[in-house]
């Protein structure tokens, strides 16, 4: 398993406008305990721009990405412009915002891998 390729493909597919978290990724990669290495692929081993970053958030929400970009403020920004909710205390509204995937994208997540051979 290529677990860092497997991040790339999950995180391309967030929608505009909605998040996953660091554990949600994790879990649609197989490897439900492993949420902290989604950080690390996303700091250090993926290359800036494979996929749409401040779309990943801690969770419960939290906005975690401010060392990723530009401002501490960046990864908010981006989301608005998308549409994303916010709750007054600055964490992502996941009731609103949060990528919803279904069974059947999990089952073609699944294949794709097999068919990438990650």
């Amino acid at each position: 398993m290529d677990f860092y390729r497997r991040v790339a493909v999950v995180g391309q597919r967030i929608p505009r406008g909605r998040v996953a978290t660091y554990g949600q990724i994790a879990m649609l990669c197989q490897k439900p305990r492993a949420a902290r290495q989604v950080g690390y692929a996303l700091g250090r081993v993926l290359p800036p721009g494979t996929l749409p970053a401040q779309r990943v958030v801690g969770h419960g929400g939290r906005l975690s990405g401010a060392r990723s970009f530009a401002t501490p403020h960046t990864q908010r920004e981006l989301l608005e412009r998308e549409g994303v909710c916010f709750l007054p205390d600055g964490r992502v509204d996941m009731v609103r915002s949060a990528w919803q995937t279904t069974l059947q994208q999990v089952q073609e997540l699944e294949a794709l891998f097999l068919q990438l051979g990650i």
